[in-house]
């Protein structure tokens, strides 16, 4: 169950279309590359990504005496992935429900999937402070939850919606691990130079004003969205996606963690 896992992180973000999912996604993909037990659980009720970038549309999952059995990436089992999606027909099936019903979903995924012993659980949120969210924060209260961290992107609209989430984790007790500023210039596939499409400086600003370590800043790179379960680390690993990408990771890893 989710006591078994060593170190609970959320990622949210105020805003949709920020890239949250991809971020989850390459996260987990990167910690799974230096040798540790990553699950990774997608919460985004009304959006399930996770199974199409991890390219598991084809899959399933199943219920028995000890909960959810999530789906597994690789032979050895260190790749654990659950999500709604999974439960879908297909990926244009919507998730047509009421408050309470989500509710209750999230529940199930929180409490209710066999892990087993995992070094890192990534959790995909919603955007926003809905429901969902405040569902995720009650059931975690009594977990070992690490922090989240907070995705925005360069535009203006998208770091005022962050400043709310930034709010939203102080007022549920959630700590914040740090920011990452994603799509943050337009790094080319073929000269590798990044170019800023966007307004720059925000997320570093907001880190600054609301004294939240900036954690990174990752480039539009085309090459990561077509990787579909593929670490970018791994495939392009000197691109400035990965680079920066791991920069990102040894400082979640010298963050003083909790354990389990």
């Amino acid at each position: 169950m989710i006591a078994d896992v060593k170190h609970i992180i959320l990622v949210v973000s105020g805003k949709g279309g920020v890239g949250k999912s991809t971020f989850s996604t390459q996260l987990a993909l990167t910690l799974k590359e230096r040798n540790l037990k990553v699950g990774l659980l997608d919460i985004d009720l009304c959006g399930p990504s996770i199974p199409y970038l991890l390219n598991l549309e084809d899959k399933s999952v199943h219920q028995h005496s000890e909960g959810w059995l999530p789906v597994y990436t690789d032979a050895d089992q260190n790749f654990a992935v659950m999500s709604i999606g999974f439960l879908l027909n297909n990926r244009n099936s919507a998730v047509v429900w009421r408050g309470p019903k989500k509710t209750a979903m999230v529940k199930q995924f929180v409490n209710d999937v066999n892990w087993g012993n995992l070094d890192f659980l990534i959790i995909d949120t919603p955007p926003g402070t809905s429901d969902e969210h405040i569902t995720i924060m009650e059931n975690l209260k009594s977990l070992n939850c690490d922090g989240a961290i907070v995705i925005t992107s360069p535009q203006e609209v998208a770091i005022e919606d962050v400043r709310k989430e930034i709010t939203f984790c102080r007022k549920t007790a959630i700590p914040i691990i740090g920011l990452v500023e994603n799509l943050s210039g337009y790094s080319c596939p073929h000269c590798s130079e990044c170019t800023n499409i966007f307004s720059t400086g925000g997320a570093a600003s907001l880190a600054e004003y609301t004294k939240i370590p900036l954690l990174g800043t990752l480039p539009i790179d085309p090459k990561v969205g077509l990787l579909l379960g593929k670490a970018c680390v791994a495939e392009y690993p000197e691109s400035q996606f990965a680079k920066i990408m791991n920069n990102i990771v040894d400082k979640i890893m010298n963050e003083n963690l909790k354990s389990s």
